[in-house]
């Protein structure tokens, strides 16, 4: 019977070893979640003084956000040479839109992309999408000028595009995105508006080549887009270098996002 009594004893003692190790553990883990968590939200953006003029002084993943071009620029937007300088048309071909496709044009400006899309729409719509009223207007205008009927203007915020739930196929952003005051929320409300295996076109001016004379903090390279966009669950597909100037970066929203 003491032989017995032993045996059970032991096994007691070491079950209660065991437990105490496994909450310990995972009352350390959980703190460890926690820290990351809290560092994650803290760390999210960085505001610094020393920084350059072009910028807003707000950091976000290694880059400096830039100043937001105003309305009082949408003349730049619509200049003549911009086709010959650019070549956009190529970016709705590399697009390979469906006739029924819903595209959001974000940071849409004077619309100059969205009027190049909606005519390959006929049973679509694009979503033409700012946060400055004024830009809005212009589309209007132009959407009257033009008798376009498959294009809305959505006023968005700087934190919201303000898209319904899984509403868009395609979401463009074409020298926009580097200005997004808070890219990690906007980019959450862009992956909510997709639907499930939706796709991201992002179009920046190449920042690995110093020989594109655009300021340095309105360029993107390749691998920081890939940072940004991966941060919030989408995945890369492809980079098109079709234009003289500019990536076309292709991302898309995962199943189970």
């Amino acid at each position: 019977m003491k032989y017995i009594k032993n045996i059970f004893l032991f096994f007691i003692f070491t079950i209660a070893i065991f437990c105490g190790f496994f909450l310990f553990t995972n009352s350390q883990a959980a703190h460890a979640n926690t820290i990351n968590l809290n560092l994650t939200i803290a760390e999210v953006y960085e505001q610094r003084s020393n920084h350059n003029p072009d910028g807003i002084g707000k950091f976000y993943m290694g880059r400096e956000i830039a100043r937001v071009m105003g309305h009082t620029g949408a003349g730049w937007l619509e200049r003549g040479s911009r086709e010959v300088e650019e070549q956009p048309s190529k970016i709705v071909d590399a697009l390979k839109l469906q006739s029924d496709s819903v595209v959001a044009d974000i940071g849409a400006g004077t619309g100059y992309l969205s009027f190049l899309i909606a005519p390959h729409l006929p049973q679509g719509r694009v979503f033409a999408v700012d946060i400055q009223p004024e830009m809005l207007e212009i589309i209007g205008y132009f959407q009257e000028e033009k008798n376009v009927t498959n294009i809305k203007p959505i006023l968005a915020t700087e934190t919201n595009p303000n898209l319904s739930t899984e509403s868009i196929d395609l979401a463009l952003m074409v020298d926009a995105y580097h200005e997004f005051a808070y890219p990690r929320e906007m980019l959450k409300g862009i992956v909510k508006a997709l639907k499930k295996g939706g796709r991201v076109a992002l179009v920046e001016y190449r920042g690995e080549n110093p020989f594109i004379m655009i300021k340095s903090l309105h360029k993107m390279t390749q691998k920081q887009v890939k940072k940004e966009m991966q941060a919030v669950g989408l995945v890369w597909r492809e980079t098109n270098n079709v234009l003289p100037q500019q990536h076309i970066i292709i991302f898309e929203k995962p199943n189970f996002v």
